[in-house]
């Protein structure tokens, strides 16, 4: 079951103890209202017609960015990562950008070279948000004034990678990857103190390496029922994986939902997300594919730059995707199944 957090008040800086129930980017970049000619939904299969209506328009919603990751909807506004300009916003369903945190991945003056700053956020139980950041290679936790305290930033006395994605599964846990992509030479970097690239699960206080043969771990979501875990690798063989999860947190042996030709791409499996009905929204070389739990793919999402990631919003009726300098918006027909907890 999906726990809402309840907003006393709708300005960002009231309490978030609140009751529960069910180059360089422009400081307010400018929205776009207008579709580029080169973005499409390419039918697939006829089932496509019952998650998206035929003849929905993809919208841009705002654009002058680095290159967008991590986005999550919170408090009627789309938070979102820009993980090479190193900072964090907030964007309107009109357009309007809030910047929210300067050098969001903790630190200052990295060149907009690599991938140095925050990446993919999650609102926690307590109605604060839990947010990877790339520079200290760790994941922090954001108060109502978004002021930053550590959450988890080793496994075993040894530094994360750079933590990338996180979900809540419905048990609660707290699922994570951390692939390499924060240090600047990945696997070779000696300041790498983990020897793999790992998927984790935190819960009761105790974090534990689930996944540890994945080269790339990078997006990561379950089904509704919890049952089934996805893990997008994103190199250097291109795949999305599936677990079955047991009752104590562990996973059997993987299986592919859908893998990609081995060749040179700047568009990788990177976020994936999943609908209300299990199916398994996640990008990809060409864009971003809707795919049956079984592995059938029903379409495409298909846009003039990279899709990095993407996030359900208004209870799971409206999509929206970083696409590297801006953020793309679709409406959907049948809803994607919304975070463990939101905060409106």
């Amino acid at each position: 079951m999906r726990t809402t957090v309840i907003l006393c008040a709708a300005a960002l800086a009231m309490s978030v103890g609140c009751k529960q129930s069910s180059q360089p980017p422009a400081e307010n970049p400018a929205p776009t209202a207008t579709a580029p000619s080169n973005m499409s939904i390419e039918r697939l299969d006829p089932a496509l017609d019952k998650l998206i209506a035929p003849g929905t328009k993809i919208d841009k919603v705002a654009s002058g960015f680095v290159f967008t990751e991590g986005p999550m909807w919170r408090e009627g506004r789309l938070w979102f990562s820009d993980l090479v300009g190193n900072k964090m916003y907030a964007v309107s369903p009109d357009g309007k950008v809030e910047l929210l945190i300067d050098n969001a991945g903790g630190l200052k003056n990295v060149p907009q070279t690599g991938y140095h700053g925050s990446n993919a956020m999650v609102t926690a139980k307590d109605g604060s948000v839990l947010m990877c950041q790339h520079g200290l290679r760790r994941i922090a936790r954001l108060d109502d004034k978004l002021h930053q305290t550590v959450f988890l930033d080793k496994w075993q006395g040894k530094r994360f990678n750079s933590p990338n994605d996180l979900v809540y599964a419905p048990d609660g846990s707290l699922w994570i990857t951390d692939p390499p992509f924060g240090l600047d030479k990945q696997d070779s970097d000696p300041a790498k103190e983990i020897p793999f690239n790992g998927v984790y699960r935190y819960a009761n206080g105790k974090l534990t390496a689930v996944i540890k043969d994945l080269a790339k771990p990078n997006g990561i979501g379950f089904s509704p029922d919890g049952k089934t875990l996805y893990i997008s690798n994103s190199g250097p063989k291109m795949y999305v994986n599936k677990y079955d999860v047991k009752a104590d947190g562990t996973v059997g042996p993987p299986s592919v939902l859908i893998s990609y030709p081995d060749q040179p791409s700047n568009e990788v499996p990177d976020g994936l997300k999943i609908d209300a009905a299990g199916n398994v929204w996640t990008t990809g070389p060409g864009g971003i594919r809707v795919i049956t739990p079984q592995g059938k793919v029903l379409g495409q999402i298909k846009l003039p730059e990279v899709a990095a990631n993407l996030a359900w919003a208004n209870d799971g009726h409206t999509l929206y995707i970083t696409g590297s300098t801006s953020i793309y918006r679709l409406s959907v027909a049948s809803p994607g199944q919304m975070p463990l907890y939101t905060k409106e």
